[in-house]
């Protein structure tokens, strides 16, 4: 190995293998690269490329007995890790290197509160009392903007929405300041605004530490914005390697052009034909139409266990979606898009009016309300979470066809085979479980099962951000395909605002359970009202290095909180800006 003296990490020839019933296979192929202190690796590919492969290798967290190093060597510093034992390699993760996970829900503890899981790390790998850790562990979550942090030390994961939960993971990899720091999809969780304020965090890292970052990312935005160097991987080995200027100003493989090519930009969605609008004469009843819909949740306390405070996640929200109409909802996460679409899905409980069909939820009976679950699926944020791990995927994708007894064993089948091949998978694949693929192949699963039904409206919640560029965009022409052919009606939650402009033909944007703007994509996109909104636009990464912004926009307040005690009136928004783009919250 011939490392430099300001090389931190250095990897040669790794080959990483997994056993299965049909032998074994090398998922990484023969690689080799080097990380030096106080720069940004990013790593860039389609899922199942080996990218987070190899950032278990570097762990030392590959899934055993299947997973193994066959060949190559790791060096962090001085210190050779494949020749670790677990205790050995303990010390070093957290302290030394540490890695945020792309899946918070699978990553953290459901039986452990946030501020346990925060505060255990810390006490292992530093001399602090048990007062100073839980004080680091607030530090933590203030820096990832997570707003009333001291109370969130009380909560469990289940309690916090995705984009929350992956603000935890980061605080949890950010508290002891390691040597480096692997990122795997850091921000797929999160809004651009925040997405913003934590790659400016991990920059604050590298100024104020001189910390290494290894970030793995579908995202060719925040590769532009932060990598000094990329590697591309596919099928398990590099395919490129160079400067990020002249990656994506002259890239030498296939396979680069094709990924670059795909990337959705702000503007490119903009004068695209749109869904045709039928005239008032013969326009159709809406899919859905939700009126004042409002979701609250009781929090107890004191010594009795009183409900004493109460969360407005969603206050006085009101949508209609027609047939073969796309309406996205956008906003920051725990801004109360995904309780809409439970609300919608009949998942949670709420107030106000929700039709789908032409027939009121709250009255139906249990067999009209099945009837309806028919003609409106959803596709949730976490496709691990989602999928049942003791069942094969094409059984899971027939489910949704034999709770309805909808056609025969045979012809399940051939439907099911269809759908896996119209989402980019194998027929072949439909034996395997969700645990033998990678993140973006479950999303796809999670796609076909939402589709088996073929349902009159899909909620697609965040259905694209665990997918590498090259397969969203077959995704997102696959989800208009179908659109144009059986008039399904699309409500689509993304933080992605180059995709929200890409497929649909309205936009709300929402915040602290309000929907504080809603107009066509062209309305929206070209001549937004509302401060909020134009930040959200502003704050888009451009997938160009030479239009990388020295620093990302941060706040200088908390996000004011939903929660309020009994018998206060529900929050009432501003429309004043303060000065960064954001809005205050005005007693009601």
């Amino acid at each position: 190995m011939t490392s430099t003296p300001e090389t931190i990490l250095d990897i040669a020839n790794l080959c990483v293998s997994v056993r299965g019933e049909d032998g074994s296979r090398e998922v990484v192929s023969s690689l080799s690269l080097t990380l030096k202190r106080g720069e940004t690796l990013c790593i860039a590919g389609e899922s199942g490329s080996g990218k987070s492969m190899t950032a278990l290798a570097i762990m030392q967290l590959l899934p055993q007995p299947a997973g193994r190093i066959s060949s190559g060597q790791i060096r962090l510093g001085d210190t050779e890790l494949t020749t670790l034992d677990e205790r050995q390699m303990r010390r070093i993760r957290g302290d030394r290197i540490a890695m945020i996970f792309q899946e918070p829900m699978t990553s953290l503890n459901p039986v452990l509160s946030i501020g346990r899981q925060l505060t255990e790390s810390i006490e292992a790998h530093t001399s602090l009392s048990q007062a100073e850790a839980r004080q680091r562990a607030i530090e933590a979550l203030k820096a990832v903007r997570i707003s009333e942090a001291e109370s969130r030390l009380k909560q469990f994961p289940h309690e916090l929405s995705g984009g929350m939960r992956q603000r935890v993971m980061i605080a949890m990899a950010l508290a002891l300041e390691p040597d480096v720091l692997i990122a795997d999809e850091p921000t797929t969780a999160l809004d651009v605004t925040v997405q913003g304020e934590v790659l400016e965090l991990l920059r604050d890292l590298q100024r104020q530490h001189g910390t290494s970052v290894i970030l793995i990312t579908h995202d060719m935005g925040v590769v532009a914005e932060m990598a000094d160097r990329v590697i591309i991987m596919r099928q398990g080995r590099m395919v490129e390697e160079g400067k990020t200027s002249d990656i994506f100003a002259r890239p030498r493989a296939d396979y680069t052009r094709e990924l670059l090519a795909a990337v959705p930009r702000i503007g490119g969605g903009v004068g695209r034909q749109k869904s045709r609008e039928p005239t008032e004469v013969s326009k159709p009843a809406n899919v859905a139409d939700v009126k004042d819909l409002h979701v609250r949740f009781d929090l107890r306390g004191g010594v009795l266990g009183r409900v004493n405070r109460r969360v407005h996640a969603v206050e006085g929200v009101s949508f209609s979606i027609a047939p073969n109409e796309t309406l996205a909802l956008v906003g920051e996460s725990g801004c109360g898009k995904s309780t809409t679409a439970k609300a919608l899905a009949g998942l949670v409980p709420y107030g106000g009016d929700i039709v789908v069909g032409g027939r009121n939820l709250s009255g139906l009976g249990r067999d009209e309300r099945k009837a309806v679950r028919r003609d409106v699926q959803m596709i949730f944020q976490d496709p691990f979470a989602s999928l049942d791990p003791r069942m094969r995927v094409g059984d899971l994708v027939a489910e949704p066809l034999v709770i309805h007894g909808i056609a025969s064993r045979e012809e399940r089948l051939s439907r099911v085979a269809t759908l896996f091949e119209r989402v980019g998978l194998s027929a072949d694949q439909m034996e395997l479980y969700p645990h033998e693929f990678s993140g973006g192949q479950r999303q796809r699963v999670c796609i076909a099962r939402a589709l088996a039904l073929r349902p009159k409206l899909i909620i697609a919640d965040e259905s694209v951000s665990a997918l590498d560029v090259s397969v969203q965009a077959r995704v997102l022409d696959l989800l208009k395909e179908l659109q144009r052919e059986f008039g399904v009606a699309y409500l689509f939650i993304s933080h992605d605002m180059a995709v929200v402009e890409n497929i649909s033909d309205r936009v709300a944007v929402m915040y602290l359970g309000q929907i504080v703007e809603m107009g066509t994509r062209d309305q929206v996109f070209s001549n937004p009202r509302h401060p909020y909104t134009k930040r959200l636009i502003e704050a888009v990464p451009v997938p160009d290095p030479a239009q990388r912004r020295s620093r990302f926009a941060r706040l200088d307040q908390e996000i004011p909180s939903a929660t309020r005690r009994i018998g206060d009136a529900p929050l009432k928004l501003s429309l004043q800006d303060v000065g960064n783009g954001h809005l205050v919250a005005a007693e009601g």
